[in-house]
């Protein structure tokens, strides 16, 4: 028989209270049973990203954490595309269990309005657990080109209209806008080249593909270090710590301020005292001075937040970034 809207009426009226009233006691039962006994099998971690990018590091070091602290794996599971998209969709279809969670950053918040159609909402198909980290973009050129600093990466991108080719983490992802935003405010040409994660990127950047990349701080700090990519500015207002050598990219375009930060969510519906749990075990590792000093290694800093701070956190960036994907007029490729 299909139900209809008045179907629940045939039920004498304290029957379906009483019904009622058991339905809304049975999650409050299993909330309490789950906290005790989670978790009880693997957890994965989706990554939205390809292995070796900023996402991908924060994630495998805040999940080994986890590993130590809860007693079961907490495996990073790589899945690139679609600007983030194919990951998160995973994501947001798995069961609220806290079995699957998503490693959320500045990419995810640029995506709802920069496509017209996701089968997910971000803010309304996930709870936001914790923010594990923040850290800089940090403008790199492959060091073949003739040039040493910003101001003649400005100059020479301007008498070399549309042959700068700019490497990207994927459509919409933090690299883009950022550099959509140096686009607009340095008043360059560039051609946006996007890749499925910051480690294919930077491979090719090195390898001479591509000219220039707006890079996470965590994927890149290696290779600055090592000499294979030239570190141009930090796209923060102010230097560094990691790297007080290299200015800040406002310094020569003033206003420019973009950064990329990390956490995790969790499909919605999951457990609260599941949240919860994983909340106080993320920010006792951001504590940690082990976790604090690997990231800072990164160029990061720990980014502890409640669940609900992060919460208004992550829809303050989906505001940010809507602005800007309407202002630069970027579009998905």
């Amino acid at each position: 028989m299909v139900p209809t809207k008045g179907n629940h009426m045939k039920l004498p009226r304290r029957q379906f209270l009483h019904l009622a009233a058991g339905a809304l006691a049975l999650p409050a039962v299993s909330r309490i049973a789950n906290a005790q006994s989670y978790p009880s099998r693997p957890v994965r971690v989706i990554v939205p990203f390809a292995a070796g990018g900023g996402t991908d590091i924060t994630a495998r070091v805040i999940a080994q954490w986890l590993s130590e602290r809860l007693g079961q794996s907490f495996v990073v599971e790589n899945r690139p595309g679609g600007g983030t998209n194919i990951g998160t969709e995973a994501a947001a279809k798995s069961p609220p269990d806290g079995y699957t969670l998503l490693m959320v950053g500045a990419s995810n918040t640029v995506n709802p309005t920069l496509y017209d159609k996701l089968n997910f909402d971000l803010i309304r198909d996930f709870a936001p657990i914790a923010g594990v980290i923040r850290a800089p973009q940090i403008v790199v050129a492959n060091p073949v080109l003739p040039l040493r600093t910003l101001p003649e990466f400005i100059a020479y991108a301007k008498s070399n209209p549309s042959k700068v080719n700019m490497a990207s983490s994927g459509n919409g992802s933090a690299a883009h806008l950022a550099g959509e935003l140096f686009k607009m405010l340095a008043g360059v040409n560039m051609q946006h080249v996007p890749y499925r994660g910051g480690g294919p990127a930077l491979l090719d950047l090195i390898a001479g593909q591509v000219q220039v990349y707006f890079a996470g701080m965590p994927e890149a700090i290696e290779y600055v270090r090592a000499d294979k990519v030239r570190a141009l500015a930090v796209t923060t207002t102010s230097r560094a710590e990691a790297l007080p050598e290299i200015p800040a990219l406002a310094e020569f375009v003033p206003g420019f301020d973009s950064s990329i930060w990390f956490g995790l969510s969790a499909p919605r519906n999951t457990p609260i005292s599941i949240v919860d749990l994983l909340n106080k075990e993320i920010n006792a590792g951001l504590a940690d001075p082990r976790i604090k000093a690997r990231y800072a290694e990164l160029g990061s800093t720990v980014f502890p937040t409640a669940p609900a701070e992060f919460a208004k956190f992550i829809a303050d960036e989906v505001e940010k970034w809507g602005r800007v994907v309407k202002f630069s007029g970027a579009k998905p490729e």
